[in-house]
């Protein structure tokens, strides 16, 4: 298969695991890029012995991360290679079988404008307990806080087209987050996610993965930190400006003038930080969709409180409104998680 290239990072892995699994790839791809993450000395004569093979080895000084030398895998190729179609990272720790790899690289051909995940089944008996748990619950807190459902979320069997190698060039993260940030950055970059079944292999209960399920998780975690300081602080903001504005205005219908002329404000300044620190997606479409919902939201929140200020009288109207907005919070993050900052198209092949 000649279009595509296969690129395998790896960093002090077992060399005859890997010697094993290059010799095998060998028969069936001939472009394959072994990026050497900053290995130890040791490992020098065996990357002069694979670039003898005919297999093309890049090197890190350093250990910069495997995030850091997939992108620099990505800019290398697409310099040096411009008309391959795309390409197939793979790990080096024997977790990925070549008919796997294949199917994967099939896919890239297929669909050019899409992500490609070789997901693996980890409901069976012989996944270690860590990766078990580890994934479902990155993949559980993927969905609910980012919008994107995927079966595995910390695979590293992956296929990427050219055109999509361009696309996640400029995601963050040189470590193991990149992979993760890739899954959250389809959201914004709109790439479609197309998931194909994968064995299931672990050798040595995986004791060669530098992968930490939980800890090399964290980005989602962070991606909805950063949503909660963008809420909390427009909401702070909303409430204060509402208290204001409710103590200066007086006359019928203070409470929903108070909230209008609030909302307008912290809500202009929650869709620039969503827009640009959060979901990074600031387009026409997002806007008018952010707008009308703010809209909506302005006047549930008016007269909800209005309609509960009467029946507990002896209430603060402030108090009030924040329990209102609370309840309006949670329903606002799914809003714009799956209707405003809209997700990335997914499917199972």
């Amino acid at each position: 298969m000649d279009d595509i290239f296969i690129i395998v990072p790896t960093l002090n892995p077992n060399i005859d695991l890997l010697d094993n699994f290059l010799r095998d790839l060998k028969k069936e791809f001939r472009n394959i890029l072994v990026y050497d993450d900053g290995c130890r000395d040791e490992y020098k004569e065996y990357f002069k012995k694979l670039e003898k093979n005919g297999i093309l080895v890049l090197h890190h000084y350093i250990n910069l991360g495997k995030g850091r030398a997939m992108k620099d895998a990505f800019n290398y190729i697409l310099n040096e290679y411009p008309n391959i179609k795309g390409v197939v990272t793979a790990d080096s720790d024997g977790q990925h079988s070549v008919k796997d790899i294949i199917k994967c690289a099939k896919k890239v051909l297929e669909h050019q404008d899409a992500l490609i995940l070789g997901c693996r089944d980890f409901d069976q008996k012989h996944v270690p307990a860590r990766n078990r748990f580890g994934n479902k619950m990155t993949r559980r807190v993927l969905k609910l806080f980012v919008g994107v459902g995927v079966s595995d979320t910390q695979t590293g069997l992956r296929g990427l087209s050219s055109e999509v190698m361009m696309k996640f060039m400029t995601t963050s993260g040189d470590r193991f987050e990149y992979e993760t940030n890739q899954l959250i950055d389809t959201i914004s970059k709109d790439v479609p996610i197309i998931e194909v079944p994968i064995e299931t292999i672990y050798i040595n209960g995986n004791t060669e993965s530098h992968f930490n399920p939980i800890k090399d998780s964290l980005a989602i975690y962070k991606l909805f930190i950063k949503y909660i300081f963008a809420s909390v602080s427009s909401f702070v903001i909303d409430i204060l400006l509402f208290a204001m504005f409710s103590k200066i205005i007086k006359c019928n219908g203070y409470i929903l003038i108070s909230t209008i002329i609030a909302r307008i404000i912290s809500s202009t300044y929650n869709y620039f930080v969503n827009a640009n620190m959060v979901f990074k997606n600031k387009n026409k479409s997002s806007f008018i969709k952010y707008v009308i919902l703010v809209i909506v939201q302005m006047f549930v929140s008016g007269f909800g409180v209005t309609y509960f200020a009467k029946i507990f009288s002896k209430v603060s109207e402030v108090l009030i409104k924040i329990v209102v907005d609370i309840v309006i919070f949670i329903v606002n993050f799914i809003i714009q998680r799956e209707f405003i900052f809209i997700g990335a198209k997914h499917e199972k092949k």
